[in-house]
């Protein structure tokens, strides 16, 4: 599949301005691209300071907004901070949204209050977990965590580093496989959002608001949690991550979310992101290879210290460890 430029060609952009101006009620009503996700969805602001507003353009040929609607609206009436929508055009694949401002947490991070923030992140996480899911939401079941993991072969070392696995690097990759989709089905389920980051809130004045929630499933309880505080773009100090780890365990277990043991909770965070790091890198590497978006392997260093940090406490790992020495250690050192 090539780049995706279908929502920039003329007619698109003809006909997401006319929507804009016709949902707004301003005939001269102008658009400036706002962001791009690293799928198909573009935003794009309309207006300026309190009157400003955010058209989304999904093409439904490639991306279809029902799903975002349907789980803006799960979480919205489960108390979540989510942007508002304002008006709409489901077939056509447009949405007016409230602004919620120009930068992400991730963008605002240098004048923000790194504990507040937290504080602010699991104040929402915590409310999403509480949410009872829908019977139909999709459940991350072993299939999906291993078509996941899949990617990090496929993508990352097949693709990107050209490496074909020899017989017993077969056997140790698919022995971790194994051991990271146990570990995950043996925890508690909650509401998951899948991609509970810096860049996907909003900072508010009261609080943070939560976005790219599409993708949510049912799934383990420490999945949102690693994503958060072992986030694709921003590493935080270990010391810090510990003392969240502390924070959020003791306020889930206060609220009622299905948190195990302490203990036991820490090893379902490191081992759930380890798969999740792994997923990530296959990730980058397609965006990279796939869909002509090179800047997201630019963070595959900080996955690799992730990982650094995970296996050596875990034995059943080894083999994941072998292969990163192998493959992947010398194909970053080497940039």
């Amino acid at each position: 599949m090539s780049a995706p430029t279908a929502i920039a060609d003329e007619p698109r952009a003809a006909q997401r301005l006319a929507w804009a101006r016709s949902a707004s009620g301003d005939p001269a009503l102008a658009l400036e691209r706002a962001s791009m996700d690293a799928g198909f969805r573009s935003y794009w602001r309309a207006g300026a300071g309190a009157a400003s507003r955010i058209v989304m353009d999904s093409p439904p040929a490639l991306e279809d907004v029902r799903p975002w609607l349907r789980i803006r609206d799960l979480l919205e009436a489960g108390g979540v901070r989510v942007p508002r929508v304002l008006a709409r055009d489901v077939d056509a694949g447009f949405l007016l949204l409230e602004d919620l401002g120009t930068d992400t947490c991730l963008q605002a991070l240098p004048r923000l209050d790194a504990d507040a923030l937290a504080d602010a992140a699991f104040d929402q996480l915590l409310r999403l977990q509480a949410i009872a899911p829908p019977a139909d939401l999709p459940v991350f079941d072993a299939a999906m965590l291993r078509r996941e993991l899949a990617l990090f072969e496929d993508w990352f070392l097949g693709r990107h580093l050209g490496v074909t696995l020899d017989p017993d690097e077969r056997r140790g990759w698919d022995a971790v496989q194994t051991h990271l989709v146990d570990a995950m089905l043996a925890q508690p389920r909650v509401l998951v959002h899948r991609d509970f980051m810096l860049r996907n809130l909003m900072p508010t004045g009261a609080g943070v608001a939560v976005l790219d929630f599409q993708d949510a499933v049912y799934g383990p309880v420490a999945y949102d949690v690693a994503c958060l505080l072992r986030d694709a773009f921003h590493s935080w100090p270990q010391a810090r991550v510990q003392a969240w780890l502390d924070r959020y365990h003791a306020r889930a277990s206060a609220a009622g979310v299905p948190v195990p043991a302490h203990a036991h909770f820490l090893r379902d965070v490191a081992l759930t992101g380890a798969q999740r790091h792994l997923k990530v890198m296959g990730i980058f590497a397609r965006l990279h290879h796939r869909d002509g978006k090179p800047k997201y392997l630019a963070d595959a260093p900080r996955f690799l210290a992730y990982l650094d940090a995970v296996v050596p406490s875990e034995p059943a790992l080894a083999p994941l460890g072998a292969l990163l020495e192998r493959h992947v250690r010398p194909h970053l050192a080497a940039r």
